[in-house]
């Protein structure tokens, strides 16, 4: 008799229902990750996030080897792998992705089959997303009574459960994989730089937590739209691959002050309205999810202007910059994301697929339903979405959020030497620029969009 956890974005022990099942069954546990190509459907894991998953896998095995206990990797087939381990049960992680809830369910229909027991947990947000319905018992399409209805339920959630202190093993350890045979770590050279800014696992998240919590949740609301500085709680990463849950968020920033807490509390509710509205409007991956939407003229795809704002060359600094340090970092801030989204879909016209699935690939945080909502709230086609009108300009954000262009000057080093009064629009003053050292078109370019006509040209598309 054993029981399989059978882990995906769960990578944690405290708060871990799976767990804290199995230690309660007293049967030996058995940790598995199994890397399997067809679980995800078109959504497989992209180049950043491997990188973070096998970074994260290493972390929790090290967990585990603590409590005397080890992560078993396996490479293949999910139902063949679990089959040959022969456990009693199988213990597993509710998901919300399309593909794969139509993959878990015909691997518990496999297992149930072959006489295994299977038991799927809630251990990814604060709700199930099928619980939170309207008065009608329609699902929620607008953000604002959707969390208010969430955070009056918050109150009524159990504590975070406490990590086990011990793992019964097996008498003997079935065959495991090394990490490294799962081929995460991205060939390409642009991850290198990620171990020196980044450190998954569970350990690093709480503490990642607890620095957040002590300096900058007081100031969240009035700094969090400023990317130069260091002001957001950067837990998107550990959120997504299950190092951290909801709960414990919800726990520490509370006991810090449930006044100061609650803006950022309302950010984490973005994040369960996403999963909301993938599990009730599962095409929204692929398709636009106002149907009046569907088959708008956007432009054929731009070679050249994907190709400069995918590597931070379009002209416009602050969205420049926030192209470099997603490629640079795996990851980007929040208000610049919008931004530099905002030049792709509207000033470009181009579809918000081919930036969605950019972003899916560089972002080292990339989880489907957060980068779905992002993407169609931009562009304007999805629920609760910006009004199509809303164009962000790049200047007058870059002046406002980034006023003494520290942001800019980070990840555009070829800017440096502009006085703030030019950095936010270099174009506007290229002879002072070039007496500052900087000659457009040769050190930095000219921007490949007029901001003002194709923002009229965005208006007449959608007919505004």
């Amino acid at each position: 008799m054993s029981t399989v956890i059978l882990l995906r974005e769960d990578l944690r022990l405290a708060d871990n229902s799976l767990y804290d099942l199995a230690v309660r069954r007293g049967d030996p546990v058995l940790p598995l990750f199994i890397w399997d190509d067809a679980a995800w459907g078109d959504w497989a894991p992209g180049g950043a996030s491997r990188w973070w998953l096998h970074h994260s896998l290493a972390a929790h095995g090290r967990s585990l080897a603590k409590l005397g206990s080890r992560l078993l990797i396996r490479r293949g087939p999910t139902l063949e792998q679990l089959l040959d381990l022969r456990p009693s049960r199988v213990l597993m992680s509710r998901r919300f992705e399309p593909a794969a809830r139509s993959f878990d369910d015909r691997l518990a229909k496999g297992l149930k089959a072959a006489g295994i027991e299977v038991i799927v947990l809630a251990n990814r947000s604060f709700f199930e997303p099928s619980d939170l319905l309207n008065g009608q018992g329609q699902p929620y399409k607008v953000f604002t009574p959707f969390s208010r209805l969430a955070m009056n339920l918050l109150p009524s959630l159990p504590p975070p459960l406490s990590a086990p202190h011990f793992l019964k093993a097996p008498v003997v350890w079935p065959e495991s994989l090394n990490l490294e045979a799962l081929e995460l770590l991205p060939k390409r050279d642009w991850a290198d730089g990620f171990a020196r800014l980044h450190q998954p696992g569970e350990e690093a998240a709480m503490a990642r937590l607890e620095r957040f919590c002590d300096d900058s949740l007081a100031s969240y609301q009035e700094r969090r739209d400023l990317p130069s500085i260091d002001a957001v709680s950067q837990l998107s990463a550990p959120l997504h691959f299950g190092e951290i849950s909801p709960r414990q968020i919800l726990a520490r920033a509370q006991a810090e002050s449930p006044a100061l807490a609650a803006p950022f509390i309302r950010q984490l509710l973005w994040r369960e309205f996403a999963f909301h509205l993938l599990w009730h409007f599962p095409a929204t991956p692929h398709q636009e999810w106002r149907p009046d939407w569907v088959g708008f003229p956007w432009r054929p795809a731009d070679a050249g202007l994907l190709r400069a704002w995918r590597q931070g060359r379009t002209g416009f600094p602050l969205v420049d910059a926030g192209m470099r340090e997603l490629r640079q970092t795996g990851l980007m801030h929040n208000r610049v994301r919008m931004i530099a989204a905002s030049l792709l879909v509207k000033n470009g016209l181009q579809n918000w697929r081919l930036g969605a699935s950019w972003f899916w690939d560089n972002l080292v945080d990339a989880d489907l339903a957060n980068n779905t909502l992002g993407w169609q709230w931009v562009a304007g086609c999805g629920a609760d979405a910006a009004p199509y009108f809303r164009i962000f300009n790049p200047v007058l954000q870059s002046q406002r959020f980034d006023a003494e262009g520290v942001y800019i000057r980070r990840w555009l080093p070829e800017l440096r030497s502009l006085p703030n009064k030019l950095i936010h629009a270099p174009w506007q003053q290229p002879l002072l620029c070039a007496a500052a050292g900087v000659q457009l078109g040769r050190d930095y370019p000219y921007p490949l969009l007029d901001l003002a006509e194709t923002r009229a040209a965005a208006l007449a598309a959608r007919g505004e």
